[in-house]
């Protein structure tokens, strides 16, 4: 949920907050804790009440709703919702510049830069990605969105340590996007935002 990740991302907002301003949406869909899956690991623990409120983009598994990122599924649940959503909130809080998405968000953001270039989403004006611990969706229905690489500068963010997205999972993105850049860092699942990261950061922003 959009508190959650708001609490996650305190270090990134930290290091960008001349850049950038940050605004958090909660995905549509209400995860179950037993079912979490991946949902859940927004990052490091932090022990923070907003975790009990788990949200989701898509179950992989229809009947249980639940979601694993390396489940091999037919169709999915709930992603036309999640759609709608984000629409929203770019009629009622936008225009945005850029998006930025985490682990299944990650994954998700990139879906919706193929219904921007597809002219499928006319309230979508995105100018750039940050792909955060990405992967390509193992859904079959979903497919669609990796057939045409996209044009929309991207900025792809995994780590080598990372035991919920593997970075092999990431890096099966990359063909998808034309102009990518790409900050490797050592740790796990997590959004990274050490001073070591900040240029990185700061020269895909100074972009647009």
């Amino acid at each position: 949920n959009g508190n959650s990740f708001r609490d996650k991302t305190g270090a990134l907002r930290k290091l960008l907050k001349k850049q950038v301003e940050l605004v958090y949406m909660n995905a549509p869909l209400s995860v179950q804790q037993e079912s979490a899956g991946e949902v859940p690991n927004k990052g490091n623990d932090s022990g923070s009440g907003s975790e009990e409120d788990l949200k989701g983009w898509w179950f992989s598994d229809i009947q249980a709703k639940s979601f694993n990122a390396q489940q091999q599924c037919e169709e999915s649940l709930g992603l036309d919702e999640s759609v709608a959503a984000v629409r929203e909130a770019v009629k009622v809080q936008g225009p945005f510049d850029g998006i930025l998405g985490f682990s299944q968000g990650a994954a998700f953001v990139a879906m919706l830069c193929t219904l921007q270039e597809k002219k499928l989403e006319p309230d979508f004006n995105f100018h750039f990605a940050v792909i955060v611990a990405g992967f390509r969706s193992a859904c079959k229905e979903h497919q669609r969105f990796y057939d045409t690489p996209l044009q929309i500068p991207s900025l792809h963010v995994f780590g080598l340590e990372d035991r919920v997205i593997p970075d092999s999972m990431s890096r099966e993105l990359l063909p998808c996007f034309q102009d990518s850049q790409i900050l490797i860092h050592p740790g796990g699942h997590f959004v990274p935002a050490a001073s070591a990261h900040r240029q990185t950061y700061q020269d895909f922003l100074k972009r647009f």
